[in-house]
């Protein structure tokens, strides 16, 4: 059973990091807040550095917001690639930059070590539930080494190409999200505009070909008012950056990438930048002048 260090113990991290405890596998845990006290209880080994959780590990697993925050915990001060040794593996299972994860594996491999990009979809329900679908790119044989520790924490776990092409496919998943919770707050604020009912219009489609996890799950939170976060707005509007700057990069246009991306934005200058971000339907109802539900 191999030692896993695990850096970054948040909303997604801690139950991600408590699903490899209830495996049997040793943790080194570092965070920049107090780390979960189960976890601890559990036999977690807290570390004070990256630094220290890669010179106890066998595999270093990073699970933190954006890009600069992996760039600093790998590279900062004290950070793991100081700790690194040859054959270990480094696993970026955090939403960031695909090119500058291209750099950070260059320079992890030239230390001897592999470089797994390994985001995330599924929100707190998926890490909680161990259902995420956890896009990899890099090596195959690190892959095959991690595929064990993945299966622990996802249930659809896929190879999808070389490193970068992981955080490639995340930001394609979640421009896909984005758009569909759109689509979503306009029908429904559309139905109930109307003097439909929201909830009994949710019921139906679920029924039909306009059936989807977003309708399913967000859209019960905006007839249930229930905006607390599973995933933020301003996390997913990160994502957004990305996609909207390889866009630019690529030559491409992506139109309703960037009304997605506004309306998140809107939601941040009310004050939204923690709700979920099935809270996107609330920029649309201000537009209205309606709610599509009351608490």
């Amino acid at each position: 059973m191999i030692d896993i260090g695990f850096i970054g113990l948040g909303t997604m991290g801690r139950p991600m990091a408590g699903h490899l405890q209830t495996a049997g596998h040793r943790l080194f845990l570092h965070d920049v807040s107090p780390i979960a006290p189960e976890l601890v209880a559990a036999g977690g080994v807290v570390c004070k550095s990256g630094k220290e959780v890669a010179e106890q590990s066998d595999v270093v697993i990073i699970m933190v917001p954006d890009t600069p925050h992996v760039e600093a915990v790998l590279f900062g001060p004290g950070g793991v690639a100081e700790g690194l040794s040859k054959g270990q593996i480094v696993v970026d299972m955090s939403s960031i930059s695909p090119l500058a994860t291209k750099e950070f594996a260059k320079k992890v491999e030239a230390l001897g070590a592999d470089y797994l990009d390994a985001p995330v979809s599924g929100g707190e329900v998926g890490a909680k539930a161990a259902s995420l679908t956890i896009m990899v790119g890099g090596p195959e044989r690190a892959f095959n080494a991690m595929k064990p520790v993945f299966d622990k924490m996802g249930k659809n776990v896929t190879l999808v190409g070389a490193n970068g092409d992981g955080q490639t496919t995340k930001v394609a998943n979640q421009i896909i999200v984005a758009l569909t919770i759109e689509a979503v707050g306009e029908a429904l604020l559309f139905a109930s505009k109307a003097g439909a009912d929201p909830a009994l219009v949710r019921k139906a489609l679920m029924g039909g070909f306009a059936s989807s996890r977003i309708l399913e799950v967000h859209g019960e939170r905006m007839v249930k008012r229930n905006f607390e976060p599973g995933f933020r707005i301003e996390l997913h509007q990160k994502d957004l950056n990305l996609a909207l700057e390889g866009a630019r990069a690529l030559g491409l246009s992506l139109p309703s990438t960037a009304l997605a991306q506004q309306l998140f934005s809107s939601c941040i200058a009310h004050g939204g930048k923690a709700w979920d971000h099935s809270g996107m339907a609330r920029a649309l109802e201000m537009m209205a002048s309606h709610e599509i539900a009351k608490a």
